[in-house]
């Protein structure tokens, strides 16, 4: 099955806003990112069926920018609404059109921002609601490569310490690379490389990752519909081979951990 790697954004205007109520916002990228998409494959044109969907919120550049957007792993291929059917896409290069996938992006969120946010919808610049909004849809064969891409943002920071090169009282110098993979370097005052960090950090208790559609925690009889649908079964588990313990090189008599020793930091 084919899978595709879905980014949205929100233009730079709405940065600030964001930033200011990171709770709400956050919540609502997620959900409305994943909204369009379920509105646009329903429509028997495209798809016409609901999707699985697994949502990442990201919130910062390769230099520690603040850039809030979402990325999204879609398999393709959806189950119908009334569950009889699996349907796959019809060009394996091919998805949503990424210009009606910001649209309604775009429409879902201001939708929110007037029913639930008034007053900050006043805040925000007109300008944002006429311009045009981002959307990248692209093929990533198996999604195995996407998923790994996707769960590092998961398991690292935004920035390891083995990319700090040098810093003092006045300067800290770090290494990154642009998006084309050229490596850069940058250099700015201890207390913004400390403001840049900070401002990565999640509310608490915010999941940043979110599944829906047939994918959801709820929709576990869905997932078996679809195993039907298909003639799927998941695979006998084969337990792992046993592994013997150590030996010494020296006497050959099996090793003891006795204890472990914590590698100082760099």
């Amino acid at each position: 099955m084919p899978y595709f790697l879905v980014t949205l954004t929100v233009p730079a205007e709405l940065r600030e806003p964001i930033r200011a109520a990171p709770r709400e916002w956050y919540g609502a990228l997620l959900k409305a990112s994943a909204g369009a998409l379920q509105d646009l494959a329903a429509q028997p044109k495209h798809l016409g069926a609901e999707l699985g969907l697994t949502a990442v919120l990201q919130t910062w550049t390769r230099d520690l920018r603040y850039h809030p957007h979402v990325h999204l792993l879609v398999p393709g291929g959806g189950l119908t609404a009334d569950q009889l059917r699996w349907v796959r896409v019809k060009d394996r290069e091919f998805l949503i059109p990424q210009v009606k996938l910001a649209a309604r992006f775009k429409g879902r969120l201001k939708a929110w921002l007037q029913a639930e946010q008034p007053e900050r919808f006043q805040a925000v610049p007109a300008k944002v609601w006429w311009v045009k909004w981002v959307a990248d849809v692209q093929p990533v064969g198996s999604g195995e490569a996407a998923l790994k891409y996707l769960a590092a943002y998961l398991c690292r920071p935004p920035l390891h310490e083995s990319q700090i090169e040098t810093w003092n009282a006045q300067r800290v110098t770090f290494r990154y690379r642009e998006n084309g993979g050229t490596p850069k370097r940058g250099t700015v005052s201890g207390s913004e490389f400390v403001r840049r960090v900070l401002q990565h950090v999640l509310p608490k208790g915010f999941q940043r990752v979110r599944h829906s559609g047939w994918l959801g925690a709820a929709a576990q009889g869905k997932r078996e519909r679809i195993a039907a649908l298909l003639d799927w079964w998941a695979p006998a588990l084969v337990p792992p081979a046993p592994v013997s313990p150590p030996q010494c090189p020296g006497c050959g008599k099996v090793m003891l951990l006795i204890g472990a020793v914590t590698r100082k930091p760099p």
